[in-house]
């Protein structure tokens, strides 16, 4: 017997009975063998490759309170999220308290006090907001993951830069979500991490150094700067330098070069990249994994070194 084709929105990724029955699917329809039953009340077409929001939006729409929550809305967000926690596909829900809490296979369920704008939507999913999910993930990280996460969900780069980039939400909004939640778990962790913050680190090994740097002393380096080059004909030049960091009093450049660097295409572009730098009167300081790990990490010799080749006083 030829099975009854499913309407298109049901074939991306995972749906409810609720979303089935709504189009008009009957419920014979939904046990046919090319559909996988995931949970209670959820289907996914076999073999189905769906990540992200289309796997887990059925999870949202079995009823009008599940709000995807801490460590699932946080990849939604893009945040990044330590080891650990990024091998845990458990699915985090949450609805608000004086319900029920939320329980069924691989799903961890959540009684938060949510604000009506706490919880927004995406890609047709229903999920904390940027802000709400970072103070929630202060109940799980440490703080400096802590701080990482806020450091991706803030980052924006102007049109001047080569990818321009929009961020989540703001650090203002992130203070005013610590405010509003006194009593929240992490909340204190959350307040301190708050303050280290910055606008600008466009991945977690920047702001690693970041941290590094000021915890070894060393002034706190900026982020977010472009070198303008000079205009042959007097004008006010273009940007030719974004540094992952810099200390323009100095011009120092810092760079963190991640393992895409090993390539020749990218190999040929750093090098066009310290001539260029070399050109305007900078130095660049080029850091890897290797140079931050550990207590005393390597980079921090690096920095302080060149800071002081520059003209910078040891402390």
């Amino acid at each position: 017997m030829r099975r009854a084709p499913l309407p298109l929105h049901l074939t991306s990724g995972s749906f409810s009975l609720r979303a089935a029955d709504k189009a008009g699917v009957t419920r014979t329809r939904t046990v046919a063998r090319d559909l996988v039953t995931v949970s209670r009340g959820i289907r996914v077409p076999t073999g189905s490759s769906a990540t992200g929001s289309a796997a887990l939006r059925a999870y949202t729409d079995l009823d009008d309170e599940s709000t995807l929550s801490l460590g699932s809305a946080a990849r939604l967000w893009d945040a990044p999220l330590p080891g650990w926690l990024e091998e845990d596909w458990r699915i985090h829900l949450a609805r608000r308290r004086g319900s029920s809490t939320p329980r069924r296979v691989n799903v961890v369920g959540h009684l938060l006090a949510l604000f009506p704008d706490e919880v927004v939507e995406l890609d047709g999913v229903r999920l904390t907001s940027p802000a709400r999910t970072w103070l929630d993930l202060a109940s799980v990280l440490s703080a400096e993951d802590l701080v990482i996460a806020g450091d991706s969900l803030v980052c924006e780069h102007g049109p001047e830069f080569p990818v321009p980039r929009q961020a989540r939400c703001s650090i203002d909004e992130l203070r005013v979500m610590v405010e509003r939640h006194p009593g929240s778990r992490g909340v204190r962790k959350a307040r301190s991490a708050v303050e280290l913050i910055r606008v600008g680190a466009d991945s977690p090994p920047e702001t690693r150094l970041r941290l590094a740097l000021v915890r070894a002393g060393l002034p706190e380096p900026i982020l977010n700067h472009v070198v303008w080059g000079e205009d042959p004909w007097g004008g006010p030049g273009s940007p030719v330098l974004w540094p992952d960091a810099a200390y323009p009093q100095w011009r120092v450049g810092l760079q963190y070069e991640g393992a895409h660097h090993n390539g020749a295409d990218q190999y040929l572009r750093d090098i066009r990249r310290a001539d260029t730098a070399a050109r305007c009167g900078w130095i660049e300081v080029r850091v890897s994994r290797l140079d931050l790990a550990g207590e005393h990490p390597a980079a921090v010799r690096k920095v302080r070194s060149a800071l002081e080749s520059r003209g910078r006083r040891a402390s």
